[in-house]
């Protein structure tokens, strides 16, 4: 959508004609590596523009559309398992210092619910409150949600399976200090993974 910032559209309707809403859902894209490398700068850019990234997380829908709604389910609420995969597509493509903004802003909320993210919570903007705001029916627990602290921990990690072995490139904000993992299994074997900064190893451990 060029016209409109650079976005993908979400979707096509019964006519073929492309549905302009600026969703999250472009933070799949990132996730999925089908985003051309050149593009995907300005697909984050959108994912972290104030409309779109209200402090807590990335809205389901920018507070742009006609439809928003910060405590509407698909209409502007925040889903840390949707934000996770747009935290683990960031860092894909190289945009750590965003992912890690995702990854930290989610934690923090996260702190709030007794360190057990609901499924979704309110799209309204940080700087207005001094809390996030559930949605009103979320389940906690929900397995999505559940999900999400161990996928920012792999995006700050940048942890992936190479060739039989896994490969860390992470980037540790000072804010969360060291990552330290034991037991980590792949490949039928154990993995040792500790990481600080920039800096970490991956060992191979006893099961």
């Amino acid at each position: 959508m060029d016209d409109r910032g650079g976005f993908y559209a979400v979707g096509l309707d019964g006519d073929k004609n492309p549905i302009d809403s600026k969703t999250s859902n472009m933070g799949h894209l990132l996730w999925s590596g089908i985003v051309p490398p050149e593009r995907a700068g300005t697909v984050v850019r959108q994912l972290m523009a104030d409309d779109m990234f209200s402090g807590w997380g990335i809205r389901t829908l920018s507070w742009d559309e006609r439809l928003y709604n910060a405590l509407g389910y698909h209409l502007g609420t925040v889903w840390p398992h949707d934000n996770s995969l747009a935290a683990l597509g960031m860092a894909r493509y190289g945009y750590r210092a965003e992912a890690n903004r995702v990854s930290l802003a989610l934690l923090e909320a996260a702190e709030q619910f007794g360190h057990r993210l609901p499924e979704a919570m309110s799209g309204f903007p940080r700087e207005r409150l001094l809390f996030a705001i559930p949605y009103p029916t979320a389940c906690s627990p929900q397995a999505w949600a559940a999900g999400t602290p161990l996928a920012l921990v792999r995006a700050m990690l940048n942890l992936n399976p190479v060739d039989g072995r896994l490969v860390l490139d992470p980037d540790i904000p000072h804010e969360i200090g060291r990552i330290a993992a034991e037991r980590v299994r792949a490949f039928g074997r154990c993995w040792e993974v500790e990481a600080v900064g920039q800096t970490g190893h991956v060992r191979l451990a006893e099961c």
